[in-house]
């Protein structure tokens, strides 16, 4: 059996990168666009980490924990006004937030 290298890491973290980028590019709900940058996020997390790894160093893992206590607090603020958003319009769709324009 074959021990997995950083290039099945940078494919796995390229496909979850590029998803998450067709996500946002093409879906219109707010909620699902959000998953999306998290999964962008999470890929350049894998990829700091495997990078991390094969370096002996430590600074890329300590770094990913910092940039998921971010990621969370930017979900914990962007769903926070995706709830106001949808009490007042009554959707998540991205089409129809052009009424919020003045």
């Amino acid at each position: 059996m074959e021990p997995i290298n950083i290039n099945h890491y940078l494919l796995l973290s390229a496909i979850l990168f590029c998803i998450g980028v067709a996500g946002v590019l093409f879906r219109r709900n707010a909620i699902i666009i959000f998953m999306c940058i998290e999964l962008m996020l999470n890929s350049v997390n894998l990829l700091l980490t495997a990078f991390s790894n094969q370096h002996n160093d430590a600074s890329g893992q300590v770094f990913v924990i910092f940039i998921m206590a971010v990621a969370a607090a930017e979900v914990a603020v962007g769903l926070a006004i995706l709830v106001m958003i949808y009490r007042n319009v009554k959707s998540t769709d991205i089409d129809v937030l052009n009424k919020l324009k003045w």
